[in-house]
């Protein structure tokens, strides 16, 4: 069993999506995609599902999630794309134009 596997034994899907959200630095940021693949699953919309009914967003930073072009979530559930743009930039994420310098801030799980 890959360590991956191993790490999420038992857990159910969401669970294993909060896990590695929580994993997730200051200053860094993720993709649906990436998050999906790390997880098990294939579908990187199972991700924005789980990050939007996160019910601890002070511990599971789901801000700190954007799609593979770091464009921001348009549907973000804690206050919208103004507010997930704070967040980021408040924890020094630079933006060109309206998306996250991806190449500068990414975090792979790898």
């Amino acid at each position: 069993m890959s360590e991956t596997l191993a790490i999420f034994n038992g857990m159910k899907t969401f669970e294993k999506v909060y896990k590695a959200v929580s994993k997730i630095p200051r200053g860094k940021v993720s993709t649906y995609g990436s998050i999906a693949k790390y997880v098990g699953t294939r579908n990187p919309r199972v991700v924005g599902y789980a990050l939007h009914v996160n019910n601890d967003p002070d511990n599971i930073p789901c801000h700190r999630v954007v799609n593979k072009n770091g464009q921001l979530a348009p549907g973000y559930a804690f206050g919208g794309l103004r507010i997930q743009r704070q967040l980021l930039e408040q924890e020094g994420v630079a933006f060109e134009g309206s998306r996250v310098k991806i190449d500068s801030h990414f975090f792979s799980f790898t």
